[in-house]
C-alpha cells in the first residue's frame, strides 16, 4: 500500500502556493486539487473538509517556522542574543514564505482557526520566555505575549516592504530588554 504522505503535501503544497496571491477565505477544494495536479476527491482522503485541512495549512507553517527558530536558537543560552537570533528567524521564516499574509493575518478571522492561532501565539511566547526572564524580566510571561504581537506586526510590515526592516527589528529587541 502506498503512502499518503506525498499526496498530502502535494496538496498542503499547493495551498501555500495559492495563498502567495489568494486570500485565504477563497481558497477552495477544487483550486487546491488543481494546483496539485490531483482529483478533488483525493483531498478527501486527507481531510474531511476545508476548514481542517486550512487547520492543517496553518499547523505546517508554523511548524516550520518553530523548527527554524528552535534550530537557531538550538545551542545559545537565554539571554538577548538568543532572543535576537529567534526573532530574526522567525521574521526570516515569515519573509521567504509566500503564504505568511494569510496564515499570520487572515487565519484570524478564519472560522476554526482562532483556537490555532491562539495555541501559536502561546508557543512562541514560552519560547520566548526564558530570555526574557535571564535579561531580567521578574514576570516574562507578559512581556513574552506582547512581544509575540510585535513580531507578528514587524512580519507584517516586511511582507509589505518586501524586505528585512532593521529598524524594527531592533525596536522588537529594545522593547524586550529596555526597562525590566
Amino acid at each position: 500500500m502506498r503512502s499518503a504522505e506525498p499526496g498530502r503535501r502535494a496538496l498542503l503544497e499547493a495551498g501555500h502556493t495559492l495563498l502567495a496571491a489568494e486570500d485565504l477565505s477563497r481558497l477552495s477544494v477544487n483550486a487546491i486539487a488543481a494546483q496539485a495536479n490531483m482529483a478533488k476527491g483525493s483531498f478527501y482522503q486527507h481531510w474531511r473538509s476545508r476548514g481542517d485541512y486550512i487547520v492543517a495549512l496553518h499547523r505546517a507553517f508554523h511548524d516550520d517556522l518553530t523548527a527554524a527558530v528552535t534550530t537557531a536558537i538550538a545551542d545559545l543560552p537565554p539571554g538577548a542574543h538568543r532572543l535576537t537570533v529567534a526573532i530574526d528567524a522567525y521574521l526570516d521564516g515569515c519573509l521567504s514564505a509566500t503564504a505568511t499574509k494569510a496564515l499570520l493575518v487572515q487565519a484570524r478571522t478564519e472560522a476554526g482557526l482562532g483556537d490555532e492561532v491562539t495555541a501559536r501565539n502561546r508557543e512562541a511566547a514560552t519560547i520566548l520566555t526564558d530570555d526574557l526572564a535571564a535579561i531580567g524580566w521578574r514576570q516574562p510571561e507578559p512581556i513574552a505575549t506582547l512581544l509575540v504581537a510585535a513580531i507578528a506586526e514587524t512580519a507584517l510590515v516586511e511582507l509589505t516592504a518586501g524586505a528585512t526592516r532593521r529598524d524594527l527589528r531592533d525596536a522588537v529587541l529594545h522593547l524586550a530588554t529596555a526597562s525590566k
